[in-house]
């Protein structure tokens, strides 16, 4: 991120400042909080009032939950840097935090309220945020990040598309693809852009040496045919095509990830576990054509893909945030290595939960733990920052 354009005078409330504030707090919250219902709700333990199914309901508020705040705070605090605009705040934001809440409770009560009003309120969120990222990056000339906008959208469709599978097929498929395919998309282009940089300005300063190899048409080529892959995985899961395609665009990712340098990071850890977060993006492609085959079941790649990519590489994002927008050293301590440690032991521990029936309930209890000590760990240790300090400046 660059240098962030002077903040207009706001005497509101410090959680409205900034969109990184509420939405990395609320969505770290809401993640930790719908895991540790997960398992009480697959088993019968807890009933929800929601017209989704057990693994619906699951599946619907990681994707298109607790995923889209962390975008939001993401994108809110990026596009001022990519267009030199002011950042969205006060009531306009606090206007999109409660669609987003309203969304949550509207999803989880759909059996009351209905589906449809349910879908209505639900999907509001992203065309809202679509509509205020659209406006700013139009508005800024920024044109080159409307790719972005585009990859929203299609978690826009993805989670509309849940919705009417669910209702009237009895539980969603296509939506349930489409959000993933969005999701390792949006980590392939915005960690295309992230890792590098960051890698890049820390070794520059610590570590000189080899360097991350800049983005290019290698880069552009790779997320190019990882989206078709990811576009016929959306059609045809399984079958050889598909397993050949996957592959490529695995080992294609695994060479794009080569040439970032992250071997020489390993004494900065908000560095290193950039590297590791998006080293699940590769694993998720190898694992998911080995499932078009019928050799492993096909949750180990979904699963390498959600828990490991996403839930690593948003963590990873947001305490780095966290820290460089609050004017904080960009130095990982104690806690925050705990929350990293947490969520890649979560998601190996998903994956092995996959390989691995036999052993899949201790596995999933261990994935529970893991993700709810890196998500509440990060709301208790960075909430203080999110909610006290109303300085933003750049993560360099």
């Amino acid at each position: 991120m660059n240098a962030v354009p002077r903040l207009k005078t706001y005497a509101g409330p410090v959680l409205l400042s900034y969109g990184f504030r509420p939405f990395f707090l609320l969505g770290a919250i809401y993640a930790g909080l719908a895991v540790l219902a997960w398992l009480p709700v697959f088993h019968g333990e807890l009933q929800l009032r929601t017209a989704f199914g057990a693994i619906d309901w699951h599946v619907h508020e990681m994707l298109y939950g607790y995923l889209p705040a962390v975008v939001t705070g993401f994108l809110l605090t990026a596009i001022p840097n990519w267009t030199g605009r002011l950042p969205i705040q006060g009531m306009p934001l606090l206007t999109l935090v409660l669609v987003w809440l309203a969304g949550r409770i509207a999803v989880t009560l759909s059996a009351e309220i209905g589906w449809l009003a349910a879908a209505l309120l639900d999907a509001a969120f992203m065309a809202l945020l679509i509509a205020a990222i659209t406006r700013e990056i139009l508005a800024g000339k920024n044109w080159g990040n409307l790719k972005v906008v585009g990859l929203v959208s299609l978690l826009l469709v993805g989670n509309i598309a849940f919705h009417l599978e669910s209702h009237f097929n009895g539980s969603a498929e296509y939506g349930v693809r489409i959000g993933i395919a969005a999701m390792v998309l949006l980590i392939s282009v915005i960690g295309g852009r992230i890792v590098p940089s960051f890698t890049r300005n820390w070794l520059a300063r610590e570590n000189p040496g080899r360097l991350p190899v800049p983005m290019g048409s290698i880069d552009l080529s790779i997320i190019a045919f990882s989206g078709a892959a990811l576009a016929l995985w959306l059609i045809q899961p399984v079958g050889p095509e598909t397993a050949a395609a996957l592959c490529v665009a695995g080992l294609a990712q695994l060479l794009r990830l080569a040439r970032w340098a992250g071997d020489r990071t390993v004494r900065d850890r908000l560095v290193l576990i950039l590297h590791v977060g998006y080293a699940f993006v590769p694993l998720g492609f190898l694992l998911s054509s080995a499932a078009a085959l019928d050799l492993v079941a096909a949750g180990a790649g979904i699963h390498a893909w959600t828990v490991g990519a996403a839930g690593t590489m948003t963590l990873a994002v947001m305490t780095r945030a966290s820290l460089g927008h609050t004017g904080n050293a960009l130095v990982a301590s104690v806690m925050t290595q705990i929350i990293y440690a947490a969520v890649v032991a979560a998601a190996l521990a998903r994956i092995g939960a996959s390989l691995s029936p036999a052993w899949s309930e201790p596995l999933l209890q261990l994935t529970v733990l893991g993700w709810c000590i890196a998500f509440f760990g990060f709301a208790a240790s960075f909430g203080p920052l999110l909610v006290g300090h109303k300085r933003a400046t750049a993560s360099h």
